[in-house]
């Protein structure tokens, strides 16, 4: 029997051969025409501004666009309008032969306040009785005000922009005015300037490329705005264009956070796709209440030999905690100590060791640090190997300078720090260097300990050694 079908098998086999050039591929089922593509629409019978829409028509998927930046899916679909208002709902058929679009327009006779009655408006606007509207504005006090992170997060882990990081950049000015009314009206005063991510700047009139870019630029008027519902997210959606703050080329923002007074949303790149920006926007006059930081005094120190009572943290440098001594001799005995390597070009410039702390330093009784190091003379303290056009540093410095911040302030820390540097005259051997921030004792922003050697500005490398780091008892 397995012969019989074998050999029937293979005379089949054989036709096909025979005949295959014969036999033409089948054509496509042609694509649905407009005419095929229509749907009914009927209001329910609870409420005159909730419609019904049924597709009539053939086809494995059913698309719809409502008319008022939102869109749904399915054979019938139900969709709030709670303004009055004519709307041009777009049906899409897709079928094996291709898609095709139709469209109707719908008349909504009267606004229905009630449906305008719902929390996140109210949070948006301020509400019926708050006729002007409610004015957002970018929170520049807060660290991650705007970041960016991949379209497929959740967060913006590749960027966050620090406290007033944008603070030239046309940004903060920005006001954006939500009102809930016969029109839901959204309003952007942008006073002249408005600042655009660099992908897609020439959407507002500048210039692709280089990097975030502040544009001049006239915000159209007669901007509306609404909140969609899908899939379990909030949208936000702008019309003609519209956007808040930060131009990326987008009008549809997920709301990832709405209250009275904060705002947190996230949108996507126009130019780039696995790219998602997010923004931090509160209350105008309002003012994110912060917890203060602890104030304490401590013990800090460390040898290198044994843990210290904190951890080094480091930024464009090479920073060994456990390297041995270079010179073990009297001034410095320790087996094992930490070494600084200050390494070429524009980009480590700024670079040093830090510490960081959750709570702020109490330096009114103690205020004075003290530091073993060793300064080869090998590194090369004359050659000007580029810097900074405005700094009078142009080599490697014979220095070491310890820096108190407030890291709150973020990349403006350096402008209310406290800095005390020492020259170091005597290398290859080990020296004993002092700190004293007395004159700054009564500071109670303090949380940050930078330690620099080089000098900063310039691009030039070197290798430092340090030991026995300590505030004095």
């Amino acid at each position: 029997m397995r012969k019989q079908i074998k050999v029937v098998t293979l005379l089949l086999l054989g036709a096909l051969v025979w005949t295959g050039c014969e036999v033409e591929d089948p054509e496509l089922a042609p694509a649905p025409t407009s005419e095929q593509v229509a749907f009914s629409v009927q209001p329910t019978a609870s409420n005159p501004n909730i419609l019904s829409f049924t597709s009539t028509s053939p086809g494995f998927k059913a698309l719809w666009d409502f008319g008022d930046g939102a869109t749904g899916d399915g054979t019938t679909v139900t969709h709030a309008y709670p303004l009055k208002g004519e709307y041009t709902v777009m049906l899409t058929i897709y079928t094996a032969g291709g898609s095709t679009s139709s469209t109707k327009k719908v008349t909504i006779a009267n606004t229905n306040p009630t449906m305008l009655n719902r929390e996140d408006y109210n949070f948006l606007t301020g509400g019926a009785n708050q006729l002007e509207g409610k004015t957002w504005v970018i929170d520049k006090e807060a660290s991650g005000h705007l970041g960016i992170g991949p379209i497929t997060g959740t967060t913006p882990e590749w960027y966050t922009a620090a406290p007033n990081e944008k603070a030239s950049e046309g940004y903060y000015d920005d006001e954006m005015i939500f009102k809930l009314g016969n029109t839901l009206s959204y309003t952007y005063k942008n006073n002249g300037t408005t600042f655009a991510n660099g992908d897609n700047a020439a959407g507002i009139g500048g210039t692709n490329g280089g990097g975030d870019k502040t544009v001049n630029y006239t915000p159209p008027t007669n901007l509306t705005w609404s909140i969609l519902d899908e899939n379990g997210k909030k949208y936000l959606i702008l019309s003609n264009g519209g956007f808040i703050g930060y131009y990326t080329g987008v009008s549809r923002y997920e709301i990832l956070k709405l209250t009275a007074d904060e705002m947190y949303i996230r949108s996507g790149s126009a130019a780039v796709a696995e790219h998602a920006w997010y923004q931090k926007l509160v209350r105008k006059g309002y003012s994110v209440p912060k917890p203060p930081k602890e104030y304490k005094a401590v013990d800090i120190n460390d040898n290198f030999d044994t843990p210290g009572n904190f951890t080094w943290k480091f930024e464009n440098i090479l920073f060994n905690d456990s390297y041995d001594n270079p010179a073990q001799v009297a001034a410095n005995n320790s087996e094992k100590v930490a070494r600084y390597t200050r390494q070429a070009g524009q980009a480590n410039e700024f670079g040093n060791a830090f510490i960081q702390f959750k709570h702020n330093l109490d330096l009114t009784q103690r205020h004075v640090f003290k530091v073993k190091v060793f300064l080869p003379s090998y590194n090369d303290y004359t050659t000007q190997g580029g810097a900074e056009d405005w700094s009078p540093v142009k080599t490697l410095q014979r220095q070491l300078s310890v820096k108190l911040q407030n890291s709150e302030l973020g990349g403006n820390a350096w402008t209310t720090q406290a800095e005390v540097v020492q020259q170091v005259t005597q290398m290859d051997q080990w020296v004993e260097l002092t700190f004293d921030f007395g004159a700054h004792a009564s500071r109670k922003d303090f949380d940050k300990i930078i330690v620099q050697f080089g000098g900063e500005a310039h691009w030039n490398p070197g290798i430092f050694y340090l030991d026995d780091f300590r505030l004095m008892p």
